[in-house]
């Protein structure tokens, strides 16, 4: 069997990227011939299909509205990817093609050749931009599903995509071809982390094509191992964005009075913003920004905290760091947000909160601060639940099962 990777970015990025790689590997260990589909960048890793990679371009950035117009081509159906993607699908004749994160850089047209050669295609939904522009479901800090079934104009009129018109008026044409044409109906298998997402693409009818919940996997090699029984600190690590709630966690953390310290690592673009308000509140000893760690320095922050805080204000799919933090037997606080509440069990495996309530927060920052928790009950879910043989193993069900379903013509 031959599999093909889809995913927009082939470095280490986030937790899409996590999955990517990982189940590039797990595939591989099963003898499955791995191959790939992504965007150049300076920081990809190795990948004998590089000569196929559609060239970068970052919609991030500050824009004038000629540079929009000129770009927009590019994001709305990107010829050069539909052109390179056909000849790797010539070249390497995959049998299933597995897209992840495609939208923007890599656009429907990629689908459009896979149809055309009638090559199963599954999905894995890390986020909602099947129902939501932005992806997020946020408008303006308040989870918003005005788009949810395709009213997209909204996000126009109140230019909830990165608070630019212009911006939200590209994704809101993004969108509307994605629905003029059946991109997602054209997905034989759409799988979602979450049982939130599972929900929101059924209540969308995004396609008539089975969606299936499977819970994200830890890659393999991942040690479950309980970490210190003591922990000195609370943690957040992840992205310093507005819809992360680190505002709402350092106003809770301020509220509870606790003594232990609050410890933030991770960039991003809110993070003068957070600093400005540590400052107002006169916590500069007790709320450290760590900035961006990774490998053993992050497994060692994360061994050794009391407890790791999610508090999302935005719909969450299935974030790794909850599920990494529960693999070192850490408690986790989470809001209840989506797919959020299903990664800890209130009161067994840590707290959830109402989002944005800042009364609440402390008041579960204070239970926690007083708690203590089996470590090695936290290990043993977590080794259960984000079991990377059990996942693959389905996975390959899957796999197996559509391939005989095209080979019989459906």
């Amino acid at each position: 069997m031959k599999v093909l990777l889809v995913n927009k970015f082939h470095y280490l990025k986030g937790g899409s990227e996590t999955y990517y790689f990982a189940l590039g590997n797990m595939l591989k260990e099963r003898g499955v011939e791995v191959i790939y589909f992504s965007m150049k960048h300076p920081e990809n890793l190795p990948c004998e299909q590089e000569q196929y990679f559609v060239d970068n371009i970052d919609y991030n950035g500050k824009m004038s509205i000629p540079e929009m117009a000129k770009q927009s081509a590019k994001l709305l159906y990107s010829f050069e990817a539909k052109t390179k993607f056909a000849q790797l699908l010539d070249d390497e004749e995959p049998d299933i093609i597995h897209l992840n994160i495609f939208q923007s850089q890599l656009t429907g047209s990629i689908v459009d050749e896979a149809v055309k050669r009638d090559i199963p295609i599954v999905y894995t939904s890390h986020d909602l931009k099947a129902v939501c522009p932005t992806y997020l479901m946020m408008n303006h800090g308040q989870i918003c599903d005005a788009c949810l079934h395709g009213d997209y104009l909204h996000c126009i009129k109140t230019a909830c995509m990165k608070d630019s018109k212009a911006k939200s008026t590209l994704a809101v044409m993004e969108s509307l071809v994605y629905k003029m044409k059946g991109t997602y109906r054209h997905m034989d298998l759409i799988i979602t982390p979450s049982m939130h997402h599972k929900r929101r693409l059924e209540e969308a009818k995004v396609t008539k094509g089975p969606i299936r919940y499977m819970a994200n996997f830890l890659p393999v090699g991942t040690e479950f191992k309980n970490g210190t029984d003591d922990g000195k600190y609370f943690l957040y690590f992840g992205r310093l964005s507005r819809e992360k709630g680190v505002l709402t966690l350092i106003k809770g953390y301020a509220a509870s009075g606790i003594d232990k310290p609050l410890y933030i690592v991770g960039r991003g673009p809110e993070e003068e913003e957070i600093r400005a308000l540590i400052s107002e509140l006169h916590l500069e000893e007790k709320v450290p920004l760590l900035g961006f760690k990774t490998g053993q320095d992050l497994k060692d922050v994360v061994a050794n905290a009391h407890c790791v805080c999610m508090p999302s204000e935005c719909c969450e799919n299935a974030p790794y760091s909850i599920m990494e933090a529960q693999a070192a037997g850490r408690p986790a606080i989470v809001s209840r947000n989506g797919g959020l509440p299903e990664l800890v069990t209130d009161g067994i495996t840590g707290y959830v909160f109402t989002p944005n309530d800042v009364d609440d927060l402390a008041e579960k920052i204070r239970m926690m601060d007083a708690a203590s928790w089996d470590g090695e009950q936290i290990v043993e879910m977590a080794r259960e639940k984000y079991s990377a043989e059990n996942y693959v193993r389905k996975l390959m069900h899957y796999y197996k099962k559509l391939i005989e379903w095209k080979k019989r013509g459906r």
